[in-house]
């Protein structure tokens, strides 16, 4: 999403490599250029001015330490003010009441009911709530169903009422349904328009009247960029929400939205959208944010990924399996799945240090492992437990069946081959790792 302003912003800092001191005059030089990737990325002109006349303020007033470099203390100052501007830290929600209410607002188109769904599968899944959907568009026919295919994929039902047109009413029944089966978080799905209306607006804030939420939740379309900020100002002036969710952020979009929308409504953004599956929901955390902005990756969020995916159980099972030479095609096939929980292969390789700038002109393919898990399912089971009975004229065959070729087949094979063997290395402990030269040691 950022690629092009991350792009700017490292040409920008390239102005002051080689100077031995920060100055006013080269100071400037780069944050004009700064200003202009900012602008160039959507940003708020206000918000970038000011953004950048706090940055130079802070620069101008710091010692270049002997150790540090002006270009590498411009990047430190402006990645800890990018932050502060996305709100400084995390802001999530703190559900304290039963039922726990939140109610959705938006424009039609922005996300809202895709949202609604992941939310649901989020507060499930990882804090161990019964969590109840509830179907208030009334006007966009296909809203309802689509309410309840998301809910039957995440197993989360739904209340919607067939005669009913008062979306009032059907909220303050939705709660009275929760309070009487036990659900302890209501999620509100309610209509949007193309454009801001008066109805719109009467209808959502009589619903905020009658049902009280705990937790006003604005959903915008990040890629609509500064009309995503103007929205979101009209919203907040006549609901007051609680914070800002950004869909579409993995799409190719310029950015400003998430860089201004804080700074304009003062109010948090809470959540983002990454991608169209149902697990491909983050907190957003500024200062995680600024460091993919940068260039620096975002190292703890591809942990948290993992760790989400991670089950001891299953782990210690396999490494019995592996040090006993018995992992096979069926265990291969358990951790493509895991990996694709993750996210898309381009937005998990982004998040490594120094990845994301090699791979920004690289067309990855979310569909990478589609060819290993035709292969895989086109074998027999006795051929996926045990690989080693795989010959020729099987290996005609499994190419057959998966629409492949015999050489994709024979690439597969050597390379689980090639794995297999250094899993068995590595937890035999005879894997041998690269020397690091040791760091110099510095008397204090």
């Amino acid at each position: 999403m950022f690629e092009n302003l991350s792009e700017r912003l490292d040409r920008s800092f390239k102005l002051l490599k080689g100077e031995g001191r920060i100055t006013e005059i080269n100071v400037a030089e780069t944050l004009k250029d700064v200003r202009k990737a900012l602008l160039d990325a959507d940003v708020n002109y206000k918000v970038a001015k000011q953004f950048t006349d706090t940055v130079k303020a802070k620069a101008l007033g710091q010692n270049v330490l002997t150790a540090v470099k002006p270009g590498q203390l411009m990047v430190k100052i402006v990645h800890d003010e990018l932050a502060q501007l996305m709100g400084g830290s995390a802001s999530e929600i703190n559900m304290k009441s039963n039922p726990f209410i939140i109610l959705m607002s938006g424009l039609q188109g922005s996300g809202k009911t895709t949202f609604s769904g992941k939310l649901a599968n989020m507060l499930k899944n990882k804090r161990g709530k019964r969590p109840l959907l509830v179907a208030c568009d009334v006007y966009r026919p296909a809203a309802i169903e689509q309410l309840h295919v998301l809910g039957s994929q995440i197993e989360v039902p739904v209340y919607h009422e067939e005669n009913s047109k008062n979306p009032v009413e059907i909220a303050q029944n939705a709660i009275k349904e929760a309070r009487l089966k036990g659900y302890d978080v209501v999620i509100v799905d309610t209509a949007g328009r193309l454009a801001i209306d008066e109805q719109m607006m009467q209808e959502i804030s009589a619903i905020k009247t009658t049902i009280r939420p705990h937790e006003i939740l604005f959903v915008v379309d990040a890629m609509t960029g500064q009309d995503a900020v103007n929205t979101s100002k009209e919203f907040n002036e006549r609901l007051n929400f609680d914070g800002v969710v950004l869909t579409k952020m993995d799409g190719d979009t310029r950015g400003g939205a998430a860089l201004s929308i804080r700074a304009v409504v003062d109010k948090p953004i809470k959540f983002v959208g990454t991608g169209e599956k149902m697990e491909a929901l983050d907190v957003f955390h500024p200062d995680r944010m600024a460091d993919r902005i940068l260039g620096m990756g975002d190292i703890v969020s591809l942990v948290e990924r993992a760790q989400e995916q991670y089950d001891e159980e299953e782990a210690k099972r396999l490494q019995r399996k592996i040090a006993k030479n018995q992992f096979d095609f069926n265990d291969f096939i358990n951790q493509i799945q895991q990996i694709k929980k993750m996210g898309s292969l381009k937005d998990l390789a982004s998040m490594i240090p120094g990845v994301g700038k090699a791979i920004k002109d690289m067309d990855i393919d979310d569909n990478a492992f589609k060819n290993i898990e035709a292969i895989i399912h086109s074998m027999t089971p006795a051929e996926r437990s045990t690989p080693g009975i795989i010959n020729s004229s099987r290996r005609q065959r499994i190419a057959k069946g998966s629409g492949t070729s015999i050489q994709d087949v024979n690439k597969l094979l050597k390379q689980f081959d090639g794995a297999c063997k250094m899993m068995r290395q590595a937890t035999s402990g005879k894997l041998k790792m690269p020397q690091l030269k040791k760091a110099p040691h510095f008397k204090r």
